[in-house]
Parts: structure tokens; C-alpha cells; sequence
């Protein structure tokens, strides 16, 4: 059973900075994509930042510049930098992982811009 547990959400101040971590319960080195996603009150969820297997990655044009998708294998964790946060930032985050026609997600983590 494929397990994603995000951390590292909370409260933080417009222009501050936090990192969001996804921990696999497998090897990310089986899954095709790793992405994150957020969804805000009243919103669709919506892609922010995408890894592929070969390393490649995709960011929102809201994000670009401001916010890493990262992996670390030997600890089967991907991770979300987010710097120069935004109030428009706010939502709950939420790993996602690919193989074939299999989709997972983790339970999400919240992300709270604001003075």
C-alpha cells in the first residue's frame, strides 16, 4: 500500500519561506511523476510544481522563481521550497504521485500566509 505523509505546513508571514516534505511509504524511484498540488477554499485543485523520474521539472507560472520541487531517493522524500510566500499562497498542499494509470495523494498539509 503506497502511504504519502506531507509536513511542514503552518503560518507564516507574506514574504517568508517554509518546505513542505512528502515521505513515500516506497521507493519515489517507482512512481513516473511526483507533484505538488493545492487547492484553496472555494477553488479547483491545481498543479504548483512536478518532478519526473529523469529529474526533470514544471512549475506553475504563479510559483516560477519562487517555489522548488526537490527529491532526495535515498530518503524516498520530495520536497517543496517556498520562498517570497504570498497571502494568495494559502491552501492545503498536497503530494502526489504517479505510475502507469495509478494515482496517489497524501492527506494534505496547510499552508497560511498571513500578517
Amino acid at each position: 500500500q503506497v502511504q504519502l505523509v506531507e509536513s511542514g505546513g503552518g503560518l507564516v508571514q507574506p514574504g517568508g519561506s517554509l518546505r513542505l516534505s512528502c515521505a513515500a511509504s516506497v521507493s519515489i524511484f517507482s512512481f513516473d511523476i511526483m507533484a505538488w498540488y493545492r487547492q484553496a477554499p472555494g477553488t479547483e485543485r491545481e498543479l504548483v510544481a512536478a518532478i519526473s523520474k529523469g529529474g526533470n521539472t514544471n512549475y506553475a507560472d504563479s510559483v516560477k522563481g519562487r517555489f522548488t520541487i526537490s527529491r532526495d531517493i535515498a530518503k524516498d522524500t520530495v520536497y517543496l521550497q517556498m520562498n517570497s510566500l504570498k497571502p494568495e499562497d494559502t491552501a492545503v498542499y498536497y503530494c502526489n504521485a504517479e505510475y502507469g494509470d495509478s494515482y496517489y495523494w497524501g492527506q494534505g498539509t496547510q499552508v497560511t500566509v498571513s500578517s
